[in-house]
């Protein structure tokens, strides 16, 4: 049995048992795929690397073909400037050929800068990647990039693609060389010194020219290069700093890409459950991890790919028709969704994702209750650390306007972090509000999404989050008004960034940057040195401005 029937079948009987537990249902907007393997030249961790890359990269590029799919491969500087990647790739009709924007030594030596990494491709934030770079510096590597790529291939590419780009340089590359489409790292904290956290969590935004992190609320404020979010990240366990990888990389066999039965999981929620303007997913995978650790993994997903595109349950794509697609049909960042109703660990676990050009905000049931375990705002006119000034440091972090952050307020010696659903006693103080049964997750149109809530005892708690605004309301079993609120417990983490409270309004100022949230209905109010406590009006309903820069 080959390689790819064996994938299969393993993914076919997947398949069967998932469909126990997730309730089909017709996708009405697409559900976007695409396979993106990015290509170094070389890599100092690893023994006889230009070799073993270009097999790797070699091996993806035959089952590729063979499979006849679409896919993306990004190729740093070292790669486009050796022989053999020119050879392997001239002549192929299937595959866009992108630009991978990390910055070895040959590259920044050819712009005339001095080097200064310790290798020939050296992965420190300040020496691999743009911010690392004065603007004028930044500008030079995009001259000599697509100076040589167009002698090589004969065009600019139309993608561009790293662990992260800085807004001057990828604008840069949009206005003088025709940039379409980028992508960026998944949301982590700390993996290999890289921090990105807070922002558009899956799918694609338009980033504020200020900050390539950031979106943008305006069309005016936007650069117009959508950028998608890399690595197709667990919506249940990749959060924050929590231990492990799961992620859509076939290297990662346990909880991740290359286990069948986590890949089952994983696009069965994607194809099925609520994603609002589309589904997008990132799959393939860099060749420095060597073609032995990703082998198994990566042939079974090309069979899943494959079957699905097939039955038109996915459609596979390149990058950049991703990124002219997005650009056609959206002036502004669309609302995206990201729902998982089920848990692969069996632990009972479930979270919806809601993104807009506002705000992102997720919601966790574990432990036999729910809460809403990150919620972040975006400002377009909030301006990246390093903007106008290189990075000096050798990690980098960028993040945007925490409202809770479950995943960097962690303090077990102060409690349950989150925003906790309570029901109020008459002195106002709550005990969490205890779910039962599946929560409804309903597309209301194509900016709002509802989760409805049944509670034990009787009544629901819905929320329904609209594009710059989050409105919940709560009903007892008769359908009057429930006396609930929401709890804001995340300890001093939450105290260092709270700048006042009224009754509507709480002000915040995060790293220099002022924001609030606005209660257009409800009150809030201080409930001791580690809650803030948020109470709806008179008919049980509250609504939450996320509009947070006015």
């Amino acid at each position: 049995m080959t390689g790819f029937c064996r994938a299969f079948f393993v993914f076919f009987f997947a398949l069967l048992w998932l469909d126990a537990v997730i309730p089909a249902a017709a996708a009405p907007e697409p559900r976007i795929v695409n396979i993106y393997n990015f290509v170094r030249d070389n890599d100092y961790r690893l023994s006889d690397s230009r070799a073993v890359l270009f097999q790797t990269t070699t091996q993806q590029v035959q089952l590729l073909k063979k499979a006849g799919l679409p896919a993306t491969f990004a190729l740093q500087y070292d790669a486009l400037m050796d022989a053999n990647y020119q050879n392997l790739f001239k002549g192929q009709t299937n595959f866009e050929l992108g630009c991978w924007w990390e910055i070895p030594q040959d590259l920044a030596e050819r712009a005339g800068l001095k080097w200064r990494g310790q290798h020939e491709w050296d992965s420190t934030a300040n020496v691999g990647f743009s911010p690392g770079y004065t603007l004028a510096e930044r500008r030079k590597l995009v001259d000599v990039y697509m100076r040589d790529f167009r002698k090589i291939f004969g065009y600019y590419p139309k993608t561009a693609g790293s662990w992260y780009i800085d807004e001057v340089t990828l604008e840069y590359m949009a206005e003088k060389y025709g940039i379409i489409a980028s992508c960026n790292c998944k949301d982590q904290i700390g993996t290999d010194g890289y921090t990105l956290w807070g922002g558009y969590w899956n799918q694609a935004y338009y980033p504020s020219r200020r900050n390539a992190y950031m979106p943008a609320q305006t069309k005016e404020n936007e650069i117009r290069v959508p950028i998608f979010r890399m690595l197709g990240s667990d919506p249940i366990y990749q959060s924050g700093n929590s231990a492990g990888m799961h992620t859509l990389e076939p290297v990662y066999q346990d909880g991740g890409g290359g286990s069948p039965a986590w890949v089952a999981w994983f696009l069965e929620n994607l194809i099925h459950l609520p994603a609002l303007a589309f589904g997008y997913t990132q799959a393939g995978q860099e060749n420095s991890f060597g073609w032995d650790a990703m082998k198994s993994g990566f042939i079974q997903q090309l069979a899943f790919l494959s079957t699905l595109d097939k039955a038109g349950e996915i459609k596979i794509e390149t990058l950049a028709d991703s990124g002219q697609w997005f650009r056609a049909r959206y002036a502004l960042t669309p609302p995206s969704a990201v729902v998982a109703l089920n848990d692969w660990e069996h632990e009972n676990r479930k979270t919806v994702w809601y993104d807009s050009r506002f705000y992102r905000l997720n919601l966790l049931w574990q432990d036999g209750k729910f809460f809403i375990r990150d919620l972040h705002c975006f400002d377009e006119n909030v301006i990246s650390p390093t903007h106008d000034t290189a990075l000096a440091t050798k990690s980098l972090a960028y993040d945007t306007l925490p409202i809770m952050d479950c995943a960097v307020w962690s303090d077990p010696d102060h409690g349950a972090k989150g925003m906790w659903p309570v029901s109020l006693s008459r002195d106002k103080t709550g005990s969490p509000l205890t779910p039962i049964g599946e929560p409804l997750v309903t597309e209301l149109s194509a900016t709002g999404l509802e989760i409805r809530q049944p509670l034990a005892g009787g009544g629901t708690f819905s929320l329904v989050c609209r594009e710059n605004k989050l409105i919940c309301d709560g009903a007892d079993a008769t359908g009057q008004p429930l006396r609930w609120a929401w709890n804001l417990m995340a300890g001093p983490e939450q105290s260092a960034v709270l700048r006042g409270v009224t009754s509507s309004t709480i002000t915040y100022c995060y790293k220099n940057s002022s924001y609030r949230l606005h209660l257009a209905k409800g009150n809030c109010r201080r409930a001791g040195d580690e809650c803030l406590q948020l109470t709806p009006d008179h008919s049980g309903k509250m609504v939450l401005d996320l509009d947070v820069a006015n």
